[in-house]
């Protein structure tokens, strides 16, 4: 949809992946009208082709998708993570005898999380939206520019339009727009790795376990979907990736037959192979005036242990939050120290994990002796340890540290 007139609401979302949509949802239930710009076209997010996308849902996640009213139109097709293990390897020689093993039986909750493939929480969250009150959706335009003024932020579309709110949310991802034309500087690095991302069907079932083996060009998670089908997540060295990724499709599943091993029984691939870069990006600040940056636009982690998203969904959840009970009290939801109580709860806890998560790769993305002996023990002893353990499958869930109420399973 696209025009040249303006349009007022609360808060005006850039980006129309997963994480706007969420915040669209979560901000419309609390009273606030939303106006959300997507760069795709509909029919793009509406697609139902198969491209091995998927996510690993933290319970914390499912739980505030189930409050959104997202989760019932995809709970059929979920997968969940009844058990998580983690160990060292090599190509061709299998894991290491001392691994990590999380089990869902050792937390009350249930599961710790659930698979969802991309196309099936993307259309849920399109269709939950066409059904609430008070959100406007704007696809295939993008934002050119951005205006903050004393009682609001204006943005221009490139067909020409402007729309006007009081609140700004950045959800356009890494290469965030919204947060360059604030001025808002990033620091990261690259790992020097790109994802060889696909899912295979296989023989034998996975019985609900999402496997993580670190080789030294870097960890390939096995990660379960519904069926007998798993999504594949291959870190490799980027001077290696890209002739494997030329590869038919014959010579592609042999190489990673050889890093996968026989445990799921004879496979082949499903949907299509991608790749993207890999990288750690961090925004040096998460509000501006009248300004919020959600999810990667904010901080984008290495995949490792899958908990982008829910880092995302976290953000999410926090600031629909904050600026609802700000709302509620009669605040400017726009004011500088409304929009600092969200950087405040999420800023700390989203950069610690993300450079734990990068620690995690450095460690584990080589091939050196002392290291991988220190670390093969260091799994062996958290695993040795059910308090610890517990602690860290509990951490998984979503469960640890200042949980917004969303992500509790309940409305603001």
């Amino acid at each position: 949809m696209a025009g040249t007139e303006a349009r007022d609401s609360d808060v005006v979302i850039v980006g129309g992946g997963l994480n706007g949509p969420a915040l669209a949802l979560a901000l419309a239930q609390g009273g606030l009208s939303v106006t959300v710009i997507d760069a795709l076209p509909e029919a793009a997010r509406e697609a139902e082709d198969f491209d091995g996308r998927a996510y690993a849902l933290a319970l914390a996640s499912q739980r505030m998708l189930a409050a959104l009213g997202v989760w019932k139109r995809v709970a059929d097709r979920a997968q969940p993570i009844l058990q998580v293990k983690a160990s060292d390897g090599r190509a061709g020689q299998g894991p290491s005898p001392l691994f990590l093993h999380f089990d869902s039986g050792e937390i009350e909750e249930g599961p710790m999380g659930y698979m969802l493939e991309d196309r099936f929480l993307r259309r849920a969250l399109i269709a939950s939206m066409a059904e609430v009150p008070g959100i406007t959706r704007i696809s295939a335009d993008t934002v050119v520019a951005q205006a903050v003024e004393a009682a609001g932020v204006t943005v221009t579309l490139a067909s020409g339009g402007q729309v006007r709110g009081r609140v700004l949310a950045g959800c356009d991802g890494r290469a965030s727009g919204t947060a360059a034309r604030a001025g808002i500087r990033r620091i990261g690095h690259g790992y020097g790795q790109l994802a060889l991302v696909c899912a295979i069907e296989h023989e034998l079932p996975h019985n609900g376990v999402a496997q993580q083996f670190f080789l030294p060009s870097g960890p390939l998670a096995l990660l379960p979907l519904s069926g007998n089908r798993t999504a594949i997540v291959w870190s490799e060295d980027e001077s290696l990736a890209p002739q494997i990724q030329a590869m038919d499709d014959a010579a592609y599943l042999q190489a990673l037959h050889l890093r996968v091993g026989d445990h799921l029984g004879a496979f082949h691939l499903v949907g299509k192979r991608f790749t993207y870069p890999l990288s750690l990006s961090l925004a040096n600040a998460y509000v501006a005036p009248r300004l919020a940056l959600v999810g990667d636009a904010a901080h984008g982690v290495h995949p490792v242990a899958g908990q982008g998203l829910n880092l995302g969904l976290r953000d999410v959840g926090a600031l629909a939050e904050v600026l609802v009970e700000a709302a509620r009290r009669g605040e400017d939801i726009g004011a500088l120290d409304v929009l600092t109580r969200y950087q405040a709860w999420r800023r700390f806890d989203a950069t610690l994990l993300a450079f734990g998560m990068d620690a995690v790769t450095r460690l584990f993305s080589n091939d050196n002796p002392v290291l991988r002996g220190a670390r093969d023990l260091g799994l062996g002893a958290v695993n040795a340890l059910p308090g610890l353990r517990r602690r860290f499958i509990r951490e998984a869930a979503g469960l640890s540290g200042d949980v917004p109420r969303l992500l509790r399973g309940r409305a603001i």
